[in-house]
């Protein structure tokens, strides 16, 4: 008797299902742990997530850059924030390619980068990780139509926001789930101060300065 091909593609979705339920538990026999998993006496990524107050970032897009930090690491609940505070100092810049006879290009491509830093909530802040992450985009360059031109450049600033804070937020979680310390200076090494003009001055004869590092 011959089968209907629906029965076949039946037994074909149980047999790949069934194959990636398992996956985990023979990953986990050759020292594989998922980042976002549950342990026992372990750290729960997630809710360590959570904990952290994402500071602000200056211009349109570290706003974006700090929405999708929030969302990504709120995850399924609402944040709650009180443990950890994570600086985040992103750069965005833009470089013509395609260029043509005329001296216009067709071609807009964007690297971003972004330092972060996790700091503790607490009268003397301490630095608990630190990193660096990258991402490069482009958009298609239309001078004739200057809306659409716009929104090419806004959606693609949308999408390095987005995978930023994707890296960003795995490589938090990667910390809470291994707590490598940060990288130190050495102690001889010249501290530098530089004037910042974010910083309130603490007296009307004082420069507001910061500290380097």
């Amino acid at each position: 008797m011959t089968r209907p091909r629906s029965f076949f593609s039946f037994c074909k979705a149980t047999l790949a299902a069934t194959t990636l339920m398992a996956a985990p538990l023979l990953l986990s026999g050759c020292g594989f742990k998922p980042l976002y998993g549950e342990e026992k006496g372990g750290v729960d990524a997630p809710s360590e997530l959570k904990e952290v107050y994402v500071a602000n970032i200056a211009e349109r897009f570290g706003q974006q850059l700090r929405l999708a930090l929030q969302a990504q690491m709120a995850s399924d609940g609402p944040e709650d924030p009180h443990k950890y505070k994570l600086v985040v100092q992103p750069s965005l810049n833009a470089e013509a390619i395609d260029i043509h006879g005329d001296n216009t290009t067709g071609r807009t491509r964007m690297l971003a980068t972004a330092r972060w830093q996790l700091l503790t909530i607490e009268a003397t802040p301490q630095i608990l990780a630190q990193g660096n992450t990258q991402t490069m985009d482009g958009y298609t360059t239309t001078y004739e139509q200057y809306f659409a031109l716009t929104m090419n450049m806004e959606n693609t600033e949308a999408r390095i926001a987005q995978t930023l804070g994707g890296q960003i937020t795995q490589q938090v979680a990667t910390w809470f789930k291994t707590h490598a310390p940060p990288a130190a200076l050495p102690d001889n090494r010249p501290k530098t101060f530089y004037p910042s003009p974010n910083v309130i001055p603490e007296a009307d004869q004082g420069a507001p300065m910061e500290q380097e590092g």
